[in-house]
């Protein structure tokens, strides 16, 4: 069976100063002892002391087994594996941003994860060659896959690696091949796009329609078509009666704010509101 362990970056330790995401495994006399699960779980330890930066009351209200959470890399020893880190030390704006790209480090892990284990090879082999170049060229592969969704070749078909052969003649080339072949392609867009396109969310707003003149119904007739014009292809606007005088207005849109947006001003008409 293919080997399907691999970490999400290129590197194989966190570099200090850095906030990494790690799940607590166990905790001993001293703190607590981590996976840093980024870097294919390698083990780092917290101190009880880089817990908090105020008086420690109770250490289980601190920190608990299987909690996921950010950590601040103090030292790296690469000789020995080990790593020592801090949560005192994570500000919030590091903590908000840590957790957004290991929420997107672990989509594309997914994906890519799920690309070895259909063709049935090794992860590690698939990182080096599509992963970590599209962290490189993007910053982040998952800013490449988003792009793969609409323009699978040419984010993919760029890509290359140095392959060494032995001529005829017994002396070795290297040579310059695509790093993704049209199996690879297949599975990655496949899945990338089952995961990654954006579905439309469903907004809805309830209103309230009143009309004391003697032709009120027209007036709210009116109003309901003005606010359905307001609507576009990309963002329709639908309203219902539910029941006098509630009603509601819906729609669809890839744009959250611009779905709530449309709706506000679909409502806001001069004379009906």
């Amino acid at each position: 069976p293919p080997n399907l362990e691999c970490r999400m970056y290129e590197p194989r330790f966190p570099e200090v100063d850095a906030a990494v995401m790690i799940q607590v495994k166990h905790i001993a006399d001293m703190g607590a002892y981590v996976s840093l699960l980024e870097y294919n779980n390698i083990e780092g330890m917290i101190l009880f002391s880089e817990l908090s930066r105020r008086r420690i009351r109770s250490i289980s209200s601190l920190i608990k087994v299987g909690r996921q959470e950010p950590s601040m890399v103090l030292r790296v020893d690469r000789d020995k594996g080990y790593i020592d880190l801090s949560k005192r030390r994570v500000s919030e704006e590091e903590a908000a941003t840590c957790e957004d790209r290991y929420n997107k480090s672990k989509l594309v892990h997914s994906i890519m994860r799920h690309a070895a284990d259909t063709l049935g090879v090794d992860l590690e082999p698939l990182y080096q060659r599509i992963g970590w170049p599209l962290y490189r060229r993007y910053g982040h592969a998952f800013e490449a896959f988003k792009l793969i969704v609409t323009d699978p070749d040419g984010v993919l078909d760029v890509l290359t690696y140095e392959e060494t052969v032995v001529g005829p003649d017994g002396e070795e080339v290297t040579k310059v091949v695509p790093a993704v072949t049209p199996e690879v392609k297949d599975a990655l867009v496949k899945n990338i796009r089952r995961r990654m396109t954006p579905q439309p969310l469903k907004i809805r707003a309830d209103v309230e329609m009143k009309c004391f003149q003697f032709d009120g119904v027209l007036h709210i007739k009116e109003a309901m078509r003005k606010a359905e014009a307001a609507g576009n292809a990309d963002c329709p606007v639908k309203i219902k009666l539910v029941a006098p005088p509630l009603y509601v207005l819906t729609t669809q849109t890839l744009d959250k704010e611009i779905g709530i947006h449309v709706l506000v001003d679909g409502w806001r008409i001069p004379g009906y509101y």
